[in-house]
């Protein structure tokens, strides 16, 4: 069974910064890509970071470029999240996700995805 487990969300100030962390468990993940989403309260799950399962393509949504970073650690089947200059905006319900197909290069979309974690709520004070 395929698990996904966000941690690291919280209340930050403007400016400030988080780190979220995914521990997945259930697949050999070193073969998929995966990403991290967000959710606005009245918004559509938006794409914010990708990664392949090999670190070596990284994408980032450029509402988001040059303050978040995406890592991955195969070792230890986990995803990081740094979150740095944090803007209000950012609030959402952060959640990572494994792709469907191994060795894929389709991970911008929800459909690419098939497994979710519980998502982890940020919330960003002005």
């Amino acid at each position: 069974q395929v698990q996904l487990v966000e941690s690291g969300g919280g209340l930050v100030q403007a400016g400030g910064s988080l780190r979220l962390s995914c521990a997945a468990s259930g697949r050999t993940f070193s073969r998929y890509a995966m990403g991290w989403f967000r959710q606005a309260p009245g918004k559509e799950r938006e794409l914010v970071a990708a990664i392949t399962w090999d670190t070596a393509t990284t994408y980032y949504a450029d509402s988001v470029k040059g303050r978040f970073t995406i890592s991955r650690d195969n070792a230890k089947n986990t995803v990081g999240l740094q979150m740095n200059s944090l803007k209000p905006e950012d609030t959402a319900i952060y959640y990572c996700a494994v792709t469907r197909t191994p060795y894929s290069y389709s991970y911008y979309a929800i459909r690419d995805y098939d497994y979710w974690g519980q998502g982890t709520q940020v919330t960003v004070s002005s």
